[in-house]
């Protein structure tokens, strides 16, 4: 019995391992900077596009706003 937890730790310590210095390895290397993607999205988005963007941003922070305000003034039962 106790040959096959030393057998599971192992490859669970193993695959931890491989994934600790694949993660280091994407790091140094940059593979997860994405800059471009960043930069195209502001760059080809139309003015229509940014101001509906921020149509919805204002719309949603109002009813969070509202929500708020009536949680509030509710209070349960006695």
């Amino acid at each position: 019995m106790s040959g096959i937890i030393a057998m599971m730790i192992l490859v669970s310590l193993t695959l931890g391992i491989i994934t600790l210095f694949g993660l280091i390895w994407g790091i140094k290397t940059k593979q997860f900077d994405d800059y471009s993607r960043f930069l195209d999205g502001t760059k080809f988005d139309s003015e229509d596009a940014l101001n509906d963007a921020y149509k919805m941003e204002q719309k949603r922070k109002n009813a969070q706003k509202k929500r708020k305000s009536e949680d509030e003034g509710y209070r349960p039962p006695d």
